[in-house]
């Protein structure tokens, strides 16, 4: 058996894979930044690839729903007694993956099919959904988003698919000096000690941009397009609305659920105010939203 451990916003994760099949490290190149040395601490999952791996009986799991994510369809079953599985299909409909997990996502099974890409998904997948919705117990939210940062802190931009979430941070880089990108699709929230970080993943969509790097967290913005640019600070109950269905979670689980709602709210109390931005793609748009929510190097905390 090979295993790997992985540094993930400051949770240890291993990946261990069983024979000698067409499975390797190989599969997941974008974790090369966080990949680490053996370590005796404890991990926040497990997970063990194994092509001999079998679907569990039709009789032992139930049929929760089938799932569109945008890049293909994944298929949910509960498993009597606790746990779930998980069948991944790419954009294309071709099986790549099962995932078997324990009720808390502590440690998971999978078997990948097809193609090196086709497990390469697959594989990705499946810790990627691991990641999150373990993550709700331990005060860490896998979130899409945009992921700008600027004088030390990270700024996140959150929007529907296709609305210019990418394009906005790259309006910041190209005309707010300082400016770099973190993340651009899948960045990770925590709550430390009562401070919300953010930190980049091995997730970031079309832009490959898979850093290992950490900020604290200087705002949320939700992105609108607009006929004119203008800033909007939204209230609690609206930020709620915003931050909950950006987060990586699943409804049907009301474990899971509930306490990414509950990390929400926490979130809410310890981070400076949720805004709208209605814009239009310019750098207008970016100046503006700079000017209103930045931390400029000459401001101090206790003012905002």
């Amino acid at each position: 058996m090979k295993k790997h451990f992985f540094d993930i916003a400051e949770h240890i994760i291993s990946v261990s894979f069983v024979g000698e099949t067409a499975n390797d490290i190989f599969l997941l190149p974008s974790y090369e930044p966080f990949m680490i040395k053996e370590t005796d601490e404890d991990c926040m999952l497990s997970l063990t690839v194994d092509d001999s791996l079998k679907p569990i009986d039709k009789e032992l799991r139930e049929r929760i729903d089938i799932f569109d994510t945008g890049n293909g369809k994944t298929i949910v079953d509960s498993i009597k007694g606790g746990g779930y599985q998980f069948i991944v299909k790419d954009i294309n409909g071709n099986g790549c993956c099962m995932l078997q997990t324990n009720s808390d996502y502590s440690e998971g099974k999978c078997a990948l099919n097809g193609t090196p890409i086709m497990r390469s998904f697959g594989l990705n997948t499946a810790i990627m959904m691991l990641y999150a919705f373990r993550g709700a117990a331990l005060d860490t939210l896998l979130i899409h988003a945009s992921l700008v940062r600027n004088n030390g802190y990270g700024y996140a931009f959150t929007a529907k698919s296709g609305t210019g979430k990418s394009t906005h941070t790259n309006l910041w880089m190209q005309n707010i000096p300082g400016c770099d990108l973190m993340n651009d699709d899948n960045p990770i929230i925590r709550v430390i000690g009562d401070k919300p970080f953010v930190y980049g993943s091995p997730w970031s969509g079309k832009i490959p941009c898979y850093r290992n790097i950490k900020a604290p967290l200087g705002a949320i913005v939700k992105i609108e397009r607009a006929q004119q640019n203008r800033m909007e600070k939204v209230s609690s109950a609206i930020a709620f609305g915003i931050i909950v269905p950006a987060c990586s979670s699943m409804k049907w689980d009301k474990g899971v659920f509930g306490k990414t709602c509950d990390l929400v709210i926490k979130l809410l109390g310890l981070m400076p105010p949720v805004y709208k931005l209605h814009c239009l793609p310019d750098a207008e748009a970016a100046l503006l939203c700079y000017d209103t929510i930045a931390i400029k190097p000459t401001d101090n905390d206790s003012n905002r």
